[in-house]
C-alpha cells in the first residue's frame, strides 16, 4: 500500500484552465465549507495526470457534482473500520492501488482496484485523511 502522510488535506479532481495568460485550477467550494482548506493560506499542491484524456472530462465532472450533493453530518472521517460499502475507483496511485473518493472527497485506497471498477469494499484502516480497504465483491457494472 502507498503511504499517505497525515498532513494530506485534500484530494479532488479538477480541470486546468487558462485565464488571462495564467493557468488556474479551481478549488471546489466544499473544500472551504468543510474546513479542509482556508482562503488566503498557502498550500503545497501535487498534480497527477489523468489515465486517459477521453475519460478525463467525465471523471472530473463526477466528483464535483458529488461534492455539491453531500453535506457533512459530523467531523472526522466519513467511514469506520469494518464498514462495508460500494465505491467507484476513479484512478490509480503511484504504486497501482485503486483510489476512490467518498463523502467530502475523503480518499479510500483499494489495492487491486482499477479505474472504472465499482467494487464492494470493507474498510480495514481509517486515518484522518485516508482509509485503506479490501475488495469483498466485484461489481460487473460501472457506475
Amino acid at each position: 500500500m502507498i503511504e499517505i502522510p497525515d498532513s494530506l488535506r485534500s484530494v479532488f479532481s479538477a480541470q486546468l484552465e487558462e485565464r488571462d495568460g495564467s493557468y488556474v485550477v479551481d478549488i471546489p467550494a466544499s473544500e472551504i465549507e468543510h474546513d479542509t482548506l482556508a482562503a488566503n493560506e498557502t498550500y503545497r499542491v501535487a498534480l497527477l495526470a489523468s489515465e486517459s484524456s477521453t475519460g478525463q472530462k467525465a471523471q472530473q465532472e463526477q466528483p464535483q457534482s458529488a461534492a455539491q450533493e453531500t453535506t457533512p453530518t459530523s467531523d472526522g472521517p466519513p467511514v469506520d473500520e469494518d464498514e462495508v460499502r460500494d465505491v467507484m475507483i476513479e484512478t490509480t496511485g503511484d504504486q497501482g492501488d485503486g483510489i476512490a473518493k467518498v463523502e467530502r472527497g475523503y480518499v479510500v485506497i483499494v489495492p487491486g482496484g482499477q479505474p472504472g471498477d465499482a467494487p464492494t469494499v470493507e474498510i480495514d484502516q481509517v486515518q484522518e485523511n485516508v482509509a485503506f480497504a479490501s475488495i469483498v465483491a466485484h461489481d460487473s457494472r460501472a457506475l
